[in-house]
């Protein structure tokens, strides 16, 4: 494929991952509204909102093999539809029960096209032989954040349902585009010459790769559950344990979210410069340094450093690992990473709430430290075989 082929590849799919951030960001401003809206308590809307889990994990593997089968670039446009059009869904519920039942879906979209653009990017990144991925991820980021801002500037004025179709309609303009660009494009041949087969374009999870794979996932785990545990902890870190103003606690997972997306913005020079296993060990170790600031440290400007310093440690972990994942074992090695990391994020927010009550919730925040370490150590013990 020539070289402007790949830039308009890399362009369009730079557009998928900024609208799945956009959107699912969109959602997320609304969940106190819609918890009022449907009367749920804290505990029927943390029931709830597994739905979105299940859905994605259940999917993640489901489309690795639909990517298989009919290719990545229009598993992609089809998610990109599903995830505009379920965002729709859960302003109109009236019932707790029913929001668990539509979030399942949007939940299904969502691990979809997560597993299905990061598969057509992992044979983009083969394509160009340059560690590019940060930069989709990048996108994602920046669009949670564009995503947020706009729901943050509307909330008062439009109601859940108003501002949803909102997204809604810019989603299925943004996949009509890009989606009608990456129809086009056919999947792009590897650099040692064209995909003459199909085990060949497709390689897939078995005996000789499992392993890696799932050590890969593994490390997509451990940065994911950072993530998770500082987007629903973080601010009550701030406010219940360092008396910071709501107004400075709810800026630390911004904190986190800035330094992680400058951090992913930055990625592909850094890989280019220290290689994948040196970024996994200094990114893994810069985590674990800035959580123990971010958790232990006795005043709120020290802890906010200790979050911006996590968010770039983590930011490109997951990137590589979806990466590694995909190129050993094609879609299914992306959705069985993708399904190991989600895992992580679940894992990470309810652990934590168990660790606080048993010990502390600094104490309980540590461990996200000492699973950055734990990635930056599997990334180090298998940096012969899996990584390079």
């Amino acid at each position: 494929m020539p070289d402007h082929s790949l830039t308009r590849l890399r362009i369009t799919l730079t557009a998928f991952f900024a609208l799945d951030g956009f959107v699912f960001a969109g959602w997320v401003v609304r969940i106190p509204a819609i918890k009022h809206q449907t009367g749920a308590s804290a505990g029927d809307l943390g029931l709830a909102l597994l739905g979105v889990s299940a859905g994605a994990v259940i999917t993640m593997m489901l489309t690795g093999r639909l990517c298989r089968r009919f290719g990545s670039h229009p598993v992609t446009v089809v998610c990109g539809v599903l995830l505009s059009l379920s965002v729709v869904l859960p302003p109109l519920t009236d019932s707790v029960p029913v929001l668990g039942l539509v979030l399942l879906i949007f939940g299904a979209a969502y691990g979809g096209i997560n597993v299905a653009m990061n598969s057509a990017a992992v044979d983009l990144v083969a394509a160009l032989r340059r560690p590019v991925m940060p930069g989709f991820h990048a996108a994602f980021s920046l669009g949670g954040m564009v995503g947020a801002g706009l729901g943050g500037l509307v909330a008062g004025h439009l109601s859940p349902t108003r501002h949803l179709l909102g997204i809604a309609v810019i989603g299925l303009l943004v996949t009509a585009v890009a989606g009608r660009a990456l129809l086009r494009q056919d999947v792009p041949a590897p650099p040692d010459g064209p995909r003459s087969d199909k085990s060949a374009a497709h390689p897939r999870v078995d005996g000789r790769t499992r392993g890696p794979v799932v050590v890969f996932g593994l490390i997509a785990l451990c940065t994911a559950y950072g993530e998770g545990a500082l987007a629903d902890w973080g601010a009550l870190h701030l406010e219940q344990d360092l008396d910071a103003h709501p107004g400075i606690a709810a800026a630390g997972f911004s904190c986190f979210a800035l330094a992680m997306t400058i951090g992913r913005l930055s990625g592909t020079a850094l890989l280019e410069r220290l290689g994948r296993t040196r970024t996994l060990v200094a990114g893994g170790t810069t985590a674990a340094l800035g959580m123990l600031l971010g958790s232990l440290a006795p005043s709120i400007w020290a802890a906010l450093l200790g979050f911006a310093v996590t968010g770039l440690g983590l930011a490109n972990i997951f990137p590589v690992a979806v990466e590694r994942a995909g190129a050993l074992a094609g879609a299914n090695g992306v959705a069985v990473a993708s399904t190991l990391g989600y895992g992580g994020m679940l894992l990470g927010p309810p652990a934590i709430g168990f660790m606080a009550d048993w010990y502390s919730l600094p104490t309980a925040l540590t461990s996200v430290a000492a699973l950055a370490a734990v990635a930056a150590l599997i990334g180090f013990a298998t940096r012969r075989t899996a990584v390079g």
